[in-house]
């Protein structure tokens, strides 16, 4: 069974690519993807690798935590799971419409 690893401390010019080729040096690699903003593409510094065993997910903790990559130092340890979200904004999704019953200029709102 593959096991998740959070990879933080990239240098911002990791690409997937360099990031398998990293963790190949350790075992086998079934998936290694590097977290990019939205809006630019440009990388946010940090990923996830998903190692053949979990055998190979721990060597690849104890040989590459710590490791200097580019100047910067990375971490390597088992990725958590992710939080559950709460869908964002819209009807219902946490945010809702709200605001109380004043309006801009301290009145309250009329009742009708």
């Amino acid at each position: 069974m593959a096991t998740k690893l959070y990879v933080g401390g990239l240098p911002y010019s990791t690409t997937s690519e360099d990031l398998r080729a990293l963790f190949e040096q350790v075992g086998a690699v079934q998936s290694a993807n590097v977290i990019t903003d939205r809006m630019t593409g440009k990388s946010r510094g940090f990923g996830f690798v998903e190692m053949g065993t979990e055998e190979e997910a721990k060597a690849a903790i104890s040989q590459l935590n710590g490791k200097n990559l580019d100047e910067r130092t990375i971490t390597v340890n088992e990725a958590r799971p992710q939080a559950p979200r709460d869908g964002g904004g819209g009807f219902g999704g946490g945010r809702g419409f709200g605001g109380g019953g004043h309006r801009p200029g301290g009145r309250p709102r009329p009742r009708w």
